[in-house]
């Protein structure tokens, strides 16, 4: 993760190496601060009553935390007051910086360059214009002619866009549903059929399973955006089975 100068405004999270534990307080290393030190007191460990810090935080571990105040020479951190949500998306963050870092590598293995001046003459430009190096690459893989306007030498071009067409490959997932139709009705099958079609019709794989249980998925690089719309279309056809006099439900298959 990219090191950052001066201080951590209030509120920011940022990630931290527990290196001391006394009675009352965690004492941290801050990664994204060099040289600067981070306190947890027992208050912001956890939002109930905690007898012993040691049962929270251990010596070594890293943790995300909230910065609570950085107006001294101790930068006071909260456990308590990072959300799931937030810690997910830090830990994403420090991931992509990781990975980041090695394309950064291969890049200067790429154009026979030395990391130092890789650091300088690549790294430097792209986080002083993007913030962030992994953002940087996304937007330099669309969009290559962004190395000119950042005046970075036309001879690396090349080695650096091949590398990251390589490394940056979009995963593609699969989001699956489980479907039962049935019918005691003589025309039943047709009408289960008419709603498996226009399932199909909207891009949706169908296959049956085993009466009255059929298999719905696509494929997506969205998985998020794309769950939704699938969601859509399927509970369009559970009304559309309604109208049909067919019963039906379906649920999401996770994993």
């Amino acid at each position: 993760m990219a090191a950052k100068d001066g201080r951590p405004r209030n509120g920011e999270l940022v990630l931290c190496t527990v290196r001391k534990v006394s009675q009352f307080a965690a004492w941290c290393d801050v990664e994204e601060y060099p040289n600067s030190e981070g306190m947890i007191h027992i208050a912001e460990v956890a939002g109930k009553w905690v007898h012993d810090i040691k049962k929270f935080v251990k010596m070594g571990k890293q943790y995300v935390v909230k910065v609570v105040r950085a107006d001294g020479n101790t930068i006071h951190l909260s456990l308590k007051r990072v959300s799931k949500s937030e810690e997910r998306g830090k830990w994403n963050e420090f991931r992509k910086g990781q990975r980041a870092d090695s394309i950064l590598k291969i890049i200067g293995r790429e154009i026979n360059l030395p990391i130092d001046q890789v650091y300088e003459d690549i790294k430097a430009p792209l986080q002083e214009n993007f913030g962030d190096l992994y953002a940087a690459f996304e937007e330099i893989k669309k969009s290559p002619d962004i190395l000119t306007e950042l005046n970075i030498p036309k001879k690396w071009h090349e080695g650096i866009v091949k590398v990251l067409k390589k490394a940056l490959v979009d995963k593609e997932y699969t989001i699956k549903v489980e479907m039962e139709m049935q019918s005691y009705d003589g025309d039943g099958i047709k009408r289960i059929k008419s709603i498996l079609e226009s399932l199909e019709k909207g891009g949706i794989h169908v296959a049956y399973v085993s009466a009255p249980k059929y298999m719905l998925d696509i494929k997506t690089k969205n998985p998020k955006a794309d769950r939704r719309k699938l969601e859509q279309q399927v509970e369009k056809a559970m009304s559309d089975a309604q109208k049909l006099h067919l019963d039906a439900k379906y649920n999401f298959v996770e994993g």
